[in-house]
């Protein structure tokens, strides 16, 4: 391994960090949307899922607000952020899973996003300390 890490494997690490806190906001902006509208997202018949909105509204804001702390705390190098990152990134791709029915489009870009994040926080996380 290399004294120096490449300026790569940082960019992906901060990029993984940037789309932590962009997602972060995204979910917090769902829930809030889902707990000031009941009526805004609509259910397709037949879903396994079936949550009222409101406690999608709840899950939203809730793992938003983890995800975004967990995205700035990033940037300081802390193991315990690389670690909540991954852990939370994997729910965040679960909740989209079961969430797809409200709202597909974002739901794919949720899981694209939090596999991407999985992936540089695994691979490349610790590099962003030796920048």
């Amino acid at each position: 391994m290399d004294e120096y890490p490449s300026g790569w494997a940082i960019g992906w690490t901060a990029f993984a960090g940037i789309m932590m806190i962009m997602g972060g906001i995204w979910w917090i902006i769902a829930g809030i949307v889902a707990l000031a509208n009941d009526t805004f997202y609509v259910l397709t018949p037949d879903y396994i899922f079936k949550f009222d909105v409101t406690t999608w509204g709840w899950i939203h804001l809730i793992l938003g607000i983890v995800i975004l702390v967990a995205g700035f705390y990033l940037f300081t190098g802390a193991v315990w952020a690389r670690t909540i990152g991954v852990i939370v990134a994997v729910l965040w791709a679960i909740v989209a899973f079961a969430w797809m029915p409200w709202y597909p489009i974002w739901a794919i870009a949720f899981i694209a996003i939090s596999v991407f994040v999985i992936w540089a926080l695994t691979a490349h996380g610790r590099d962003i300390t030796a920048a």
